[in-house]
């Protein structure tokens, strides 16, 4: 079995609908780590080696946040820049994340048809995390597709429903089969 970390990111969780039905799905889930970095850092001064020793110890990072303007909440990137160090997780010496596979879990606002070419925002929500995919890539690491629920605006409790089971089997399927491309999956 896979080890997952989810490095979770939420500055409003309380407002959150969606999110909150997701997290509570992590109750029944074994093998997965959860971070909740707001929790952790509320004044974003990130504990570099304890997130460095996590991200050792497991297998799957997913990175699970709201799509803020077109990227994820302030506090990713922090943690990015800080944890994501030159020698460490990349360069010639760089080598702690090689092997390993990054993933997101995100929720857009927006419809998918807001996220198309033919919608208002002219582009998928992959075009969007691309940058992720690149960081993943140059950590010697697999970047797997998103897990994605949209119009989280309007879902009734019904879609809320449907996305966290939705959700529970995406994470089943990460722990026990890690190497296949399990992502892409999409709630709308």
């Amino acid at each position: 079995m896979a080890k997952v970390l989810i490095q979770f990111a939420h500055p409003a969780l309380e407002k959150s609908r969606v999110h909150r039905a997701l997290l509570h799905t992590l109750r029944q889930a074994t093998d997965i780590t959860f971070n909740d970095l707001y929790e952790r850092y509320p004044d974003f001064d990130i504990d570099v080696a304890y997130e460095q020793q996590l991200l050792e110890q497991h297998d799957i990072v997913v990175l699970q946040h709201p799509l803020y303007w077109y990227s994820a909440p302030a506090l990713i990137k922090q943690w990015l820049d800080l944890v994501l160090e030159h020698g460490w997780a990349y360069g010639s010496k760089g080598k702690a994340l090689h092997g390993k596979t990054m993933v997101q879990c995100v929720s857009c606002g927006g419809t998918a048809l807001a996220y198309s070419a033919e919608g208002r925002n002219k582009r998928f929500v992959k075009d969007y995390l691309l940058p992720f995919a690149q960081t993943a890539t140059l950590c010697g690491m697999q970047y797997a597709d998103p897990f994605i629920v949209y119009g989280t605006h309007k879902l009734t409790n019904e879609s809320i429903d449907e996305a966290t089971k939705a959700y529970a089997n995406w994470l089943q399927q990460l722990t026990t089969h890690p190497q296949a491309n399990v992502a892409g999956l999409t709630v709308t």
